[in-house]
């Protein structure tokens, strides 16, 4: 694979500015009503279900798949709201690691302040709440699991490898995190890092095909390279076919006479490119 691959720098690349992150923030904010809506049309179901027992024995396979169907979009939901949250969440970082003026700050502050008060009127503090314990629940599951991490990041690049979760600290919101197979010119075998949420992108479940998105043909996507446990950004050159399992990837820079070769990736070794990925 070229430079990038094997080591060299990328294109350099400013943080997230403020425009960036309201608009994130506002996707957000629709996943919560998204999720607000669901959840109530599961509750108008089940409020059914009790009201007439004898419903359920008429239609039972029309209203057990409804649920599932309802259920799958929650999760959905679930997960797209985590993953909006790590992109608030690292913009956050890029915005305060690129040195963001006191009056720059300030504006955020202000505008934060103003969006708490408005959205006070429209949600209940327990939601919220529920929606942390949610994601905190979620970050603790994923003990043993191994997932993808940036451990390394500077002005010019990141860099993304495959992890294993060793343990998530609630209070500090951190993951220890151990790499099982660092390069050559590590010093020992293994290394672990502690990281935050922000660096941390779980992969979907190796036996379910299900639990990955549907990523479709020209989407750019963070991947592991066949053969190594570092991920790097590439474009899907072929939608995931249910029999085959796999992604057809085009990684950046990995061009081979003139042309950039093809490569099949497992869709459990493929997640969304993190928002201001550097390569």
């Amino acid at each position: 694979m070229a430079s990038s691959v094997t080591g060299g720098g990328g294109a350099g690349g400013s943080g997230p500015d403020v425009g960036g992150l309201m608009e994130k923030a506002k996707e957000l904010d629709q996943l919560k009503k998204e999720q607000d809506e669901v959840a109530g049309e599961i509750n108008k179901i089940h409020k059914k279900i009790l009201a007439s027992p004898e419903m359920v024995d008429k239609s039972v396979d029309t209203i057990l798949l409804k649920l599932r169907a309802l259920y799958t979009h929650a999760k959905e939901l679930s997960e797209s709201e985590i993953s909006a949250s790590n992109a608030l969440i690292g913009m956050l970082d890029g915005l305060l690691q690129s040195g963001a003026s006191t009056a720059q700050r300030k504006k955020i502050e202000v505008g934060e302040q103003k969006k708490k008060r408005i959205k006070s009127d429209t949600e209940t503090p327990r939601f919220s709440a529920a929606s942390m314990r949610n994601q905190l629940d979620q970050a603790a599951n994923l003990k043993g699991e191994q997932v993808a991490a940036r451990v390394k990041s500077d002005d010019e690049k990141d860099e993304w490898f495959v992890v294993k979760v060793i343990h998530f600290d609630k209070e500090t919101k951190e993951y220890e995190v151990l790499d099982e197979e660092p390069g050559d010119d590590e010093e020992t075998t293994q290394r672990k890092y502690k990281l935050p949420m922000s660096c941390i992108i779980p992969f979907p479940k190796k036996g379910d095909p299900s639990s990955a998105p549907d990523f479709g043909q020209g989407r750019q996507v963070l991947a592991v390279y066949p053969g190594t446990t570092a991920l790097y950004r590439a474009t899907v050159a072929s939608h995931r076919k249910q029999s085959k399992n796999s992604y057809i990837l085009e990684f950046d820079d990995d061009e081979e006479d003139g042309s950039l070769p093809q490569r099949a990736v497992p869709f459990y070794r493929v997640v969304a490119l993190p928002e201001g990925h550097r390569q």
